[in-house]
């Protein structure tokens, strides 16, 4: 049983462990069905979705999808047990080099005003705050939207080069 955070792409049969992080992680979580729909989008190269694994056990999940030449981050989400480890960071790392590798521009997210934990994650990637949705979260919650552009210039491919010396390979 491996010690290292591995990320792999994400397959039907992880359903029921992402729903286990789902269910516990959203007031109002995706059902297997919206997982099911989204995974027969990937197949048609519209998303992407990576799950993590630590010492064998399923621990986080995250994926995107693409329109034109932007990528947006659907969900990123983490067994509370298993936050504070690097997961969150090795799976936005795999959905921003994915977009990288499939020559989109830009890439964007949409996260709770309140955690200021992601939004620090989301910044050390280069997010930066472009607006806010009201009432986005639950018709009660404000989403503060972030954009990174030009994530094919040189600049951005060297501060993932950065994220991934520092904080190992993992995918």
């Amino acid at each position: 049983m491996s010690l290292e955070l591995v990320i792999e792409p994400m397959r039907r049969r992880h359903v029921k462990n992402v729903l286990n992080i789902e269910n516990a992680v959203h007031p109002k979580p995706w059902s297997s069905g919206v997982f099911s729909s989204e995974l027969d989008l990937v197949r048609r190269g519209e998303r992407y979705y990576v799950v993590a694994f630590l010492m064998g056990e399923l621990v986080g999940y995250a994926g995107s999808l693409y329109a034109v030449d932007e990528a947006h981050v659907t969900n990123i989400a983490v067994a509370p047990e298993f936050r504070r480890r690097g997961v969150a960071r090795a799976l936005l790392h795999a959905l921003a080099s994915e977009a990288v590798a499939r020559e989109m521009t830009s890439l964007t997210l949409e996260v709770r005003v309140g955690n200021k934990a992601a939004q620090e994650l989301y910044r050390e990637f280069g997010f930066a705050p472009a607006g806010v949705r009201h009432r986005y979260y639950e018709n009660s919650e404000d989403a503060l939207v972030m954009w990174i552009h030009d994530i094919q210039g040189a600049e951005f491919r060297e501060r993932l080069d950065r994220i991934n010396a520092t904080h190992g390979s993992r995918t």
